[in-house]
């Protein structure tokens, strides 16, 4: 298994947008510069009334499919 850590930091409303189908995925950088497009939704789970902020890991398998995300 492969682990990708990223920060992250977008509004609630940034968030809504996306979610609501404005833009089904986000972009991120990892810690090492790869960029990563992620659908969304995976962070339905993080959102609060200040958005999605904070550290997070993605962990994906051998064949580069998600498993699991988490905030750390």
């Amino acid at each position: 298994m492969t682990t990708y850590t990223f920060s992250m930091n977008i509004s609630y409303q940034s968030y809504l947008n996306h979610y609501s189908g404005a833009a089904s995925t986000v972009l991120v950088v990892t810690d090492s510069g790869l960029k990563l497009q992620l659908p969304a939704s995976r962070f339905r789970p993080f959102l609060s009334q200040l958005g999605v902020r904070g550290r997070f890991r993605i962990v994906v398998n051998a064949q580069n499919k998600f498993e699991k995300i988490e905030q750390i």
